[in-house]
């Protein structure tokens, strides 16, 4: 056999010897792979730097998981609400949120929903916060009894504030408030409990009027933007418009950069004959 031969067949045996020998484990370890011993018939884990050299170590590459954004909604079911079809307009604003919320890619955002209603003796935290994806049914909410907001205002404050539900990492919540009325409990407190929460006053809060009778100063006073004002519904179908509206803040947030900074919304009053003015900038 000449030379040439016997070298070729060298470097052949070589290169089969060192793939049968080199393997990475189905459950890499990180920093380390699997080389077969070959005085043993057992597998050993060393450092990959051993294998590889200083120089040229494996990057590990680890996948984040995405940060939970909170949208808690405060919504008046009291008996008022269900005059004119506006208990059946929330209804389907909340439902189609949520839908369009599920829908969305959790690349950068995990967009979580919460329901308080407030109607009756107390409010109900209706809806635990969760994400959407995982919402598989929403049932109709009804409508009775009195408006006690300000129960509303104090567990909304303890939701936030309950970092085993919105961890520090989680975006800055949005908070939605929609009434029809006037609070028919002792609100004060709570409510200014909830404004001077360290962690609610980074949330984004937005309040929508319902009709002639509702508390608009109480609500102008739930807005922490001052470029937004109260949103008001003359009519139930101006209540799915605004949902849509700050639906579409939220999923535009998810979509950018730093989803954690505020996207300035600027809305007009809800007109009656037309879409609902809708500003970003």
């Amino acid at each position: 056999m000449g030379w040439a031969k016997y070298h070729e067949d060298n470097i052949s045996r070589y290169w089969r010897d060192a793939k049968s020998q080199v393997r990475f484990p189905r459950s890499p370890v990180p920093g380390a792979v699997h080389v077969k011993n070959s005085p043993s018939k057992g597998d050993a884990s060393v450092n990959i730097k051993s294998v590889m050299g200083e120089g040229k170590m494996m990057k590990e590459f680890t996948i984040a998981a995405a940060k939970p954004l909170p949208v808690i909604v405060l919504a008046d079911v009291s008996g008022s609400m269900a005059e004119n079809g506006k208990i059946e307009a929330l209804n389907i604003a909340l439902k189609d949120m949520i839908r369009t919320f599920a829908g969305e890619s959790r690349l950068r955002a995990d967009i979580q929903v919460g329901l308080i209603t407030f109607g009756g003796p107390q409010a109900t935290l209706h809806l635990p916060l969760a994400p959407c994806s995982k919402i598989a049914d929403f049932p109709d909410l009804s409508a009775a009894g009195r408006t006690p907001m300000g129960h509303a205002f104090a567990l909304a404050r303890e939701v936030i504030e309950d970092r085993t539900l919105i961890p520090s990492r989680a975006y800055r919540p949005v908070v939605i408030l929609v009434s029809d009325g006037l609070p028919t409990d002792d609100w004060e407190q709570p409510f200014e409990a909830l404004c001077q929460s360290e962690r609610t006053q980074k949330a984004s809060r937005f309040a929508l009027a319902i009709g002639s009778d509702a508390d608009e100063d109480m609500l102008r006073r739930f807005s922490n933007n001052p470029e937004v004002p109260v949103f008001k519904a003359h009519e139930a179908r101006d209540i799915h418009r605004f949902f849509r509206a700050v639906t579409m803040s939220v999923t535009t947030r998810t979509a950018s950069a730093n989803p954690d900074s505020a996207l300035p919304l600027t809305l007009g009053e809800i007109p009656e004959d037309g879409e609902l003015d809708l500003d970003f900038k």
